[in-house]
């Protein structure tokens, strides 16, 4: 029932992204041509995101616990450290050259938008050496 459960909450997100048009990169980066052909309907898409997040969490965190799982899994550090922050940057300057995220690439691979499928080989690869370099980076334990 969770695969499901995780398989409609995906149908729906990509549906969101597919009606609002942030799987064209495109209007993703007009999004962010001030000076150009500015579009700010990524900011009302992001706007209504949060208000049925800010929502969702009061509402859902009321649970004792979720309906798939024992407890929820929520982050516990609140610090900005380095993986943090050069995760966030490494995804800004990607979605703003690009103009496809993580959530609006798989979308666009199957209406076939041209650039999905390349960015989201690169996304993967990227993954792919962010994990390797986190073990190289963490110290090993002392034995």
């Amino acid at each position: 029932m969770r695969i499901v459960a995780a398989l409609l909450a995906g149908a729906v997100f990509g549906t969101g992204i597919a009606i609002s048009g942030m799987i064209n990169p495109a209007k993703v980066q007009n999004f962010f041509d001030f000076a150009g052909t500015w579009d700010p309907s990524l900011a009302f898409v992001m706007g209504g995101a949060l208000l049925v997040t800010f929502i969702g969490y009061r509402l859902v965190l009321k649970r004792p616990a979720p309906v798939f799982d024992t407890s929820f899994h929520l982050p516990a550090k609140q610090d900005l450290d380095l993986p943090l922050l050069a995760g966030a940057a490494t995804f800004g300057i990607g979605w703003g050259i690009t103009g496809f995220c993580p959530g609006g690439s798989i979308p666009a691979l199957g209406l076939a938008e041209p650039g999905a499928l390349v960015f989201v080989a690169s996304m993967t690869c990227g993954i792919a050496v962010a994990r390797l370099a986190r073990g190289w980076l963490q110290p090993s334990p002392a034995t």
